[in-house]
């Protein structure tokens, strides 16, 4: 008799390899008016094009206004110049304590881990940041770590980018494994989209990872809509939470993709209900080229209110704005 071989497991270098980098793929694939491309174009031209093919999968065909299609699809708009809306518009870089690091908050300090993503959010709060000036090779990070060395106050460790899961398990390895040798750190926070967008990310090599070190692991994803939480990304969210990791979502008010009440209400069930707890809903932070998506303070706080009356007390996200100066996030509720 034949021997039965198993399927292969899905290969996350390759998913991210297929994934589509051109404008013209993009509206092609999903059968998108012609009208939408030259904008798409131009868009791109300032914040390239990247999107899984696990994400496009997620995406209605032939609707321009599919609400994750939004989320990645650039747009003419990004050229235009709105009043308090900056390149650094939460002051990363006048906190900035050494190459790599930075620190706003008491307690707690941030690594940019890398500057690579598996998606281009065409929100993104880092669309302008200089992600070159930053390490790249493990030696380049040892000014990052004497910092931390030399800073008892600070207990907590966020890993963030980029995404931090586009470091190979080699890498991050290595860097967690450094980060563990820093006595007075007792979390690890790592701040991803990938088990999002990118789900095969997610492999028992790396819960084993994040399970190795002496520090409690935190994940934070990064889910805008219901429609993203299905199929292969709920599995993944299943796998982590199953892992023993506590996993916690942080989403962005977005206008036409999530400012209603009824999308919000069901992203956040859905996440609970696969043990993953709603943890924020940032104010849009005011970054060059994203003024399109502002949603008003007076429409968040509604919304969140109505939230309250639906969902248990768990389930509802804490409403933040990012303050530059602040010690903390800015609750809006």
């Amino acid at each position: 008799m034949p021997v039965e071989t198993q399927p292969a497991r899905p290969d996350w270098h390759r998913d991210l390899a297929q994934a589509i980098r051109d404008p013209e793929e993009l509206v092609t694939r999903l059968g998108l008016p012609s009208s939408v491309l030259d904008g798409a174009r131009r868009g791109s031209q300032l914040f390239p094009v990247l999107v899984t093919e696990s994400f496009l999968a997620r995406m209605q065909p032939g609707d321009p206004h599919d609400p994750l299609l939004l989320q990645v699809l650039p747009r003419k708009s990004e050229f235009d110049r709105v009043e308090g809306f900056t390149t650094d518009a939460v002051a990363d870089m006048s906190s900035r304590r050494a190459a790599g690091l930075i620190h706003k908050y008491p307690g707690r300090a941030l690594l940019i881990a890398t500057g690579s993503c598996a998606v281009h959010c065409r929100y993104c709060f880092r669309r302008h940041y200089p992600y070159g000036d930053e390490p790249r090779r493990l030696d380049e990070w040892e000014p990052a770590l004497g910092t931390l060395r030399e800073d008892p106050s600070i207990s907590e460790i966020i890993l963030s980018g980029g995404d931090p899961l586009m470091l190979t398990d080699t890498r991050l390895g290595e860097l967690v494994t450094r980060l563990d040798t820093i006595e007075q750190l007792t979390r690890l926070r790592l701040h991803t989209r990938l088990p999002v967008v990118l789900p095969s990310r997610i492999t028992n090599v790396l819960l084993d990872l994040l399970a190795g070190t002496r520090m409690t692991s935190i994940v934070v994803i990064h889910a805008n809509h219901p429609a993203e939480i299905s199929e292969d990304c709920a599995a993944a969210l299943r796998q982590l939470v199953r892992g023993g990791l506590t996993v916690l979502n942080q989403a962005v008010l977005l206008r036409g993709i999530n400012d209603d009440i009824e999308v919000l209400s069901e992203l956040c069930g859905r996440l609970a209900d696969l043990g993953v707890m709603p943890y924020y809903l940032h104010q849009l932070d005011r970054v060059a080229g994203t003024a399109e998506f502002e949603v008003s303070e007076s429409t968040g706080r509604d919304l969140v209110g109505q939230l309250a009356d639906r969902l248990p007390g768990y389930a509802v996200p804490q409403y933040v704005r990012e303050v530059a100066g602040a010690e903390s996030k800015v609750r809006l509720v």
